[in-house]
């Protein structure tokens, strides 16, 4: 397995490009003053000693000689041993509907994007524990099987966008459905279904999915996302709004009422988000109070610093630019391996 021990300084990455472009740009201003000089052709014999390549060749060896600097700072790992540890956790299924009635704004910025960040952050609090995620609509399906992986998590959950699901709807029995098969085969460990939803079920049978799941131990909590009042929902364009076949504004509700008989049959608590944090607080006091069992996760235990490797190939590249003068070689300058007729 390979990895970065301090991956935060590949953010200096970011300094390369910029590099790349002032050194291009400084090259169109050093031109074109030369062109205010005369030909550049006829300059060219004048300055017989000046190299026309030997700049950039030097600039790309300090370029890259820079880029491994970063890369080693990042200390680059190769995993060289893995073991099978026990860890006590729980596990958590993320079920997040993401139908167009989750565009609405009546939450900042939008229902969905106040999902994202509400699971992200919910992720970061997770230690030693296991993480699923479902996305649904008119259908379920899952984003990320079970995992330990927090960072893949958090990358997966940035990907999910509606247009993941053409079916429009609510199915949210299907959503629970699969998200119980999702758990581990391990006995005693604490699961919970964590359903965030505005409660606009097409398809029914939630409350008895719900009910099924509670007397399997899950327990199924619900984050009701939105306003009961509604609001319309954003086409994209504009201020433009969604419409029915008559050319009404489509208005969506939170449906606090089949949220809270989806939590009450599933053993679980129903907790309405709105622009503060006080969802994702009472979510984890919730969730900490799972029995926490051990898990057998197979990780690797040992890595090898590989940053050497980067540093000598960095030193190889600053001494060969210490060794090309910026003007040709004076000992070569009249060597001419091709001559003209």
């Amino acid at each position: 397995m390979f990895r970065f021990g301090e991956p935060i300084y590949l953010y200096l990455l970011i300094v390369l490009p910029v590099l790349v472009i002032l050194y291009l740009y400084s090259n169109y201003r050093r031109r074109k003053k030369i062109r205010q000089y005369g030909s550049p052709e006829l300059l060219m014999h004048l300055m017989p000693d000046v190299s026309k390549y030997r700049p950039d060749v030097k600039f790309w060896l300090v370029f890259s000689a820079l880029a491994m600097v970063i890369f080693m700072l990042a200390r680059p790992q190769f995993g060289s041993k893995m073991e099978t540890v026990k860890r006590q956790g729980v596990e958590t299924v993320v079920a997040l509907d993401i139908s167009n009635s989750m565009l609405a704004e009546d939450v900042t910025p939008s229902r969905l994007e106040k999902s994202k960040k509400l699971i992200s952050r919910l992720v970061e609090t997770f230690n030693n524990d296991k993480v699923a995620m479902i996305v649904f609509a008119g259908e379920a399906f899952t984003q990320l099987p079970i995992t330990s992986d927090y960072i893949s998590a958090k990358m997966f959950l940035e990907t999910i966008t509606p247009s993941l699901i053409s079916t429009q709807g609510t199915d949210i029995r299907g959503a629970i459905d699969l998200a119980m098969k999702s758990f581990t085969p391990n006995e005693g460990v604490g699961r919970a279904i964590v359903l965030i939803t505005d409660g606009e079920n097409h398809e029914g049978g939630a409350v008895e999915a719900a009910q099924e799941a509670a007397k399997k131990g899950v327990r199924v909590f619900v984050l009701g996302v939105g306003s009961p009042d509604g609001s319309p929902i954003p086409t994209g364009n504009g201020s433009e709004f969604r419409r029915d076949k008559d050319g009404n504004v489509i208005v969506t509700k939170l449906n606090e009422q089949m949220c809270q008989e989806i939590a009450k049959a599933g053993n679980g608590m129903y907790v309405r988000v709105d622009n503060t944090n006080n969802a994702e607080r009472a979510l984890n006091a919730e969730i900490n109070k799972l029995a926490k069992a051990d898990v057998e996760t197979q990780i690797f235990t040992e890595f090898d610093e590989q940053f050497h490797v980067l540093a000598w190939i960095a030193l190889i590249l600053l001494a060969v630019d210490l060794m090309i003068l910026e003007r040709r070689n004076p000992l070569f300058k009249n060597v001419k391996l091709f001559k003209q007729d």
